[in-house]
């Protein structure tokens, strides 16, 4: 991705991915090739009313980052009233959701195959999304290489103000540490006031992944954080 000159781009310091290699299912590919023309929307370089894609007007809900597509299906299954926009830049993943989109007949969910940031920053129009999701963001152990973390201050502030008054953010993840920067950043963005008096339950939306099953019964952490843009004033 292009890095611009101005400085205070949330661009600049962050991509909202890593390029990895990943084999491709031959139902991943079919999907793709057959699937993606009704379901994948293109990146466009400025504010789109996506309502038309979705051929209603209904609360929009954008996921970051969406793997393999399992929790963001269920998800959509379970809350037919609201539309959900996925990013995901990785082929495989975004096969695999095209797939579940067929098989369970999620006509509230889209998806955009390209880098969030530019799509958060571009293509959505400021206080115009009920909320994000961020779930299970790749939390970059080494410290050298906390700078590529994706919640950081700049990224925040963009998420806030295409944040409606009223709608939420929701982060996790199973990494302490990272979990402790989230808690700090989204504390200090002015847009965004804490639901919860540091970390949240996990809520009944979010579905527990086969990762985390493992993982929690290994006796490992996950923590959910939800703030939300205060629907008058500032928190």
């Amino acid at each position: 991705m292009s890095t611009p000159s101005d400085e205070n781009s949330p661009r600049r310091a962050i991509r909202s991915y890593v390029v990895r290699a990943g084999r491709m299912g031959t139902g991943q590919v079919r999907a793709l090739a057959e699937l993606a023309p009704r379901w994948v929307l293109p990146f466009a370089g400025r504010a789109v009313d996506l309502s038309p894609a979705f051929g209603r007007q209904a609360p929009l809900v954008v996921e970051i980052g969406f793997g393999m597509g399992d929790a963001t299906a269920q998800i959509a299954a379970a809350r037919p009233d609201t539309d959900f926009l996925g990013i995901e830049v990785h082929p495989p993943g975004v096969g695999a959701l095209l797939q579940r989109i067929e098989e369970r007949g999620l006509g509230n969910l889209r998806i955009v195959q390209h880098d969030a940031v530019e799509v958060v920053e571009q293509m959505i129009a400021p206080a115009s999304l009920a909320g994000v999701h961020v779930f299970f963001p790749d939390p970059w152990h080494k410290k050298r290489h906390h700078k590529r973390r994706l919640i950081q201050p700049p990224f925040v502030a963009l998420l806030a103000s295409r944040l409606a008054p009223g709608g939420y953010l929701h982060c996790a993840t199973d990494w302490q540490p990272y979990a402790e920067q989230m808690l700090e950043v989204l504390s200090a963005e002015p847009l965004l006031a804490n639901r919860f008096d540091g970390y949240a339950p996990r809520p009944d939306y979010r579905p527990l992944t086969k990762f985390e099953n493992r993982g929690l019964k290994l006796g490992h952490g996950v923590w959910d954080l939800i703030f939300e843009r205060p629907a008058t004033g500032r928190p």
